[in-house]
């Protein structure tokens, strides 16, 4: 369930949160090392995030052929392809396919797809087990929570409290080392890829021209996920397909260099169709559903760039928002820069009216996404539609045609200044900061100090210093 509308309530809990602010700290300072490592030693990255920015736009530019491609390949393949509208139909498709083949418990990789649907609840709901297959994905499940990043689901979790979750659910005895955990975990994880009737996964790209699925992982989960079952069912957005194979050594060599910093991700899985006659393993079935969800709505609009996202996080890791609030207080699946874009477009504006203002617009987001999306360009439009739709307050309004009136009147602007600085300075502390203000600004000094205005404006501090630099003998 969104809870989006509860946007500013969750920033408050998540700044006063030490536990969320060390983990986020640790983890957002090595993404974004990282991935600037790889960037400098890729030869031409500029030409090569180029490269992948037209492969994505050929692709959405003929999606509906692609999309048809990809079907008729998938289905000479030996597999199976079905189509959901919405996530309700997601649900539903995959419920009818562990009933028709009396599915019992389900092994699941990482797909952001089935965290839009809620698919895991839904199969609980009907006694299926589900048990997350990546690490990450495993731990928040043990913990009743959701991914908080794109790439690192438990990014806000510490290794401290990973292990103090683990001995409390699974009774791991205490460790602060996290290769002993992962073992554990591992341990646990063998016997349900035994057990699991059916494997789901999601796809990172579905390649039109021969029908192949593409997964991209560290751990090898996904890989047993998707041969030991006897069912595999990959699931997908509509925007997930591309073109040619040619597209696909691009986009996934700068994939893991934005997720992770890698040269290549550990496990590249390629998979078309069910198990051969001559193949040792693989599933005997397998299902591609490929969901729309408000994805066709989004396409062919001015928001349709956002669509060309190949899920590397890099813009979460980048954003100063994200930095200190996480993902949980986004609300939805897609946090940070692209999901404040993603998310009121795919749940309707009401449903997330104060997303697209959660960016300050330094353009940091832009800068690290590997396919070149004008983030910042979509959330000054998605404001845009939010005050012509009305969601805009009278206050809100009138301080807006103030400042445009002050912008365009000198002598206005002038003045304006010189009443801030008077009034600030008068409420200022010793140290030239206003500790609290009624509102709107109570919003400000409620988290922090406001800086009282400077007694002498810029602009008159520059007309001094060219005065002093235009005289004879004098040097700036």
């Amino acid at each position: 369930m969104s809870r989006t509308a509860q946007f500013s309530q969750a920033v408050t809990v998540a700044l006063s949160d030490i536990q969320l602010q060390t983990a986020l700290d640790r983890g957002t300072t090595r993404g974004v090392n990282a991935r600037i490592a790889a960037m400098v030693e890729t030869t031409d990255a500029d030409a090569l995030r180029r490269q992948a920015r037209l492969a994505r736009e050929h692709a959405l530019n003929h999606l509906p052929d692609l999309l048809e491609q990809l079907e008729r390949n998938v289905i000479a393949n030996g597999g199976h392809v079905l189509w959901a509208r919405d996530a309700a139909e997601l649900n539903q498709v995959i419920l009818d396919l562990c009933q028709k083949h009396g599915v019992r418990c389900v092994t699941k990789g990482k797909s952001m797809v089935t965290e839009e649907s809620e698919l895991n609840h839904a199969l609980e709901a009907h006694g299926i087990e589900v048990t997350e297959s990546d690490l990450g994905e495993y731990i928040i499940q043990l913990a009743g929570e959701t991914p908080s990043h794109i790439v690192f689901p438990m990014l806000h979790k510490t290794k401290e409290a990973t292990a103090q979750l683990l001995h409390d659910k699974l009774g791991m005895p205490m460790t602060d080392r996290p290769e002993e955990m992962t073992r554990f975990v591992r341990g646990v994880m063998r016997r349900k890829y035994l057990e699991a009737d059916m494997g789901i996964s999601g796809v990172n790209f579905a390649i039109a021209e021969t029908g192949t699925i593409a997964t991209v992982e560290n751990e090898g989960n996904n890989r047993l996920s998707t041969s030991a079952p006897r069912v595999h069912v990959a699931v997908m957005g509509v925007e997930k397909v591309i073109a040619t194979w040619e597209d696909y050594a691009i986009l996934v060599q700068l994939l893991a260099r934005s997720a992770t910093g890698q040269r290549l991700s550990v496990y590249n899985n390629l998979m078309s169709g069910p198990r051969r006659p001559d193949e040792p393993d693989g599933p005997e079935v397998f299902y591609l559903i490929i969901m729309d969800n408000g994805r066709s709505h989004i396409l062919g609009s001015e928001y349709t760039e956002s669509l060309a996202c190949i899920r590397c996080g890099a813009c979460l890791n980048a954003c100063p928002v994200y930095q200190n609030i996480g993902g949980h207080a986004y609300g939805w699946v897609y946090p940070g820069p692209i999901g404040s874009i993603i998310s009121p477009l795919l749940l309707g504006p009401t449903h997330a009216p104060e997303l697209p203002y959660a960016s300050s617009l330094c353009g940091a987001c832009q800068a690290a996404c590997p396919v070149e999306i004008n983030i910042p360009d979509m959330l000054l439009k998605l404001r845009r539609d939010l005050v012509q739709a009305g969601d805009a307050t009278l206050a809100w309004r009138a301080g807006m045609r103030l400042w445009r009136q002050a912008m365009l009147s000198p002598a206005l602007y002038r003045s304006g200044g010189w009443l801030a600085s008077l009034a600030t300075q008068m409420l200022a502390n010793a140290e030239g900061k206003i500790e609290s203000l009624p509102p709107p600004l109570k919003a400000w000094t409620d988290s922090r100090d406001f800086p009282a205005f400077a007694k002498q404006p810029f602009r008159e501090r520059l007309k001094q210093r060219r005065r002093s630099q235009a005289r004879p003998g004098v040097s700036g």
